[in-house]
């Protein structure tokens, strides 16, 4: 991969990242998914929302994954 392409796909991870930070922490309402993963929404009463917050969390684990390896 050239660096100009590592930049690219760097990018897109952040904003990946990024959003799925944002509607994980609209979703739960706080901040705390951030220490507490799965135990933090797998408690919302909201089926849907628990749907959507287990979507958003495997977008921002597989983002960190890639990320770091990457380096």
């Amino acid at each position: 991969m050239s660096v100009v392409q590592i930049k690219n796909l760097s990018r897109r991870l952040d904003h990946l990242g990024n959003e799925a930070t944002h509607e994980l922490d609209k979703v739960c309402g706080h901040e705390l998914w951030r220490k507490l993963g799965f135990d933090a929404f797998d408690g919302l009463q909201d089926s849907e929302k628990r749907a959507l917050a287990n979507y958003y969390y495997g977008q921002w684990l597989t983002v960190r994954e890639i990320k770091s390896s990457l380096g």
